[in-house]
């Protein structure tokens, strides 16, 4: 594997963190004005969905690579549930629609990407992504746990209030769950040899959960009263369309540790600037909040580094 491919996949990764930051904040908005985390989530997820049903299926190239994914099921090289990696990204956009005006964007990333760096280390040992089997070295472990404590130092101004605390687990175990994400949509672009096809499955999967939950939700605390009317406030799936489709590139070449590391650089860049430059109403970026996110970006030093196998 050539050093110009991984680049370019770090750089893809990068991008999508970047744009996962500016996600966040638009989610985190729409959740704020309809009072409702999961509607944000559907309207964003479902948003995307919309999208990708127009520009794959209406495709010759599109329908192929569903075709290809259909034969890949029904020959048993890939199970269902491994084309089931939306459920977790309909989780963790619904933490953005839940947390982010409370916690900003800076802390529920943070939050999420330690979480995410230990997923993604257990995912590559375990060997579920297209990359195969990736031994555990020093550096790798050293990173996550690192990262794990720059999720402590993060959070801790807000350990007086456990609801706050609480608000901070949800994007973690949101993060978690993206590791394991990237994993099985590289399997299923493996299996489609699309990565527009395995991008509208991802979307589609996380959909219907969302349409289960927000039934349910829906149901029990009836609509909101209120909608944004800036159309940007809408623009969360298609973000989130570029986020997906890069890691799946990026998988096939990095591993899912390396797609995750770099696509937290983006996301600690991404939402830094956009919490100094828009930040959410009453909140501030506190010098905690700095300190986690250079630990974080440290981590991801450190995971990167060559090492002996563990």
């Amino acid at each position: 594997m050539g050093d110009r491919v991984r680049l370019i996949g770090a750089v893809l990764a990068f991008a999508g963190g970047v744009l996962l930051a500016v996600q966040g904040r638009l989610n985190g908005e729409l959740g704020h004005v309809f009072g409702d985390g999961f509607l944000a989530a559907l309207v964003s997820f479902g948003g995307g969905f919309a999208l990708l049903l127009l520009g794959v299926p209406t495709t010759v190239a599109g329908r192929a690579g569903l075709g290809r994914l259909r034969s890949s099921l029904r020959a048993g090289r890939i199970r269902w549930w491994q084309c089931a990696g939306g459920a977790c990204g309909a989780f963790f956009v619904s933490t953005q629609g839940l947390t982010v005006a409370a916690l900003g964007v800076a802390v529920f990333t943070v939050a999420a990407v330690g979480a995410q760096a230990v997923g993604s280390l257990l995912v590559d040992r375990a060997g579920v992504g297209p990359a195969g089997r990736v031994a555990l070295t020093g550096p790798r472990v050293a990173g996550a746990a690192l990262a794990v404590v720059a999720v402590a130092v993060a959070v801790s101004d807000e350990a007086g209030e456990a609801s706050s605390l609480w608000l901070a687990l949800l994007p973690a175990l949101g993060g978690f769950g993206l590791g394991w994400q990237q994993a099985v949509n590289g399997l299923v672009r493996e299996a489609a040899q699309s990565t527009r096809v395995t991008t509208l499955v991802n979307f589609g999967t996380g959909t219907a959960v969302l349409l289960v939950v927000c039934a349910v939700d829906v149901a029990v605390r009836g609509l909101p009263e209120a909608a944004p009317t800036e159309p940007w406030f809408y623009a969360g799936g298609a973000t989130g369309i570029f986020t997906i489709g890069s890691a799946v590139l990026a998988v096939r070449w990095l591993g899912v540790l390396l797609v995750g590391l770099c696509q937290v650089a983006g996301q600690l860049v991404g939402a830094l600037a956009v919490d100094v430059l828009a930040p959410a109403a009453g909140e501030q970026v506190s010098v905690l909040a700095l300190v986690g996110t250079a630990l974080t970006l440290l981590a991801v030093v450190v995971a990167a580094l060559p090492g002996r196998r563990g």
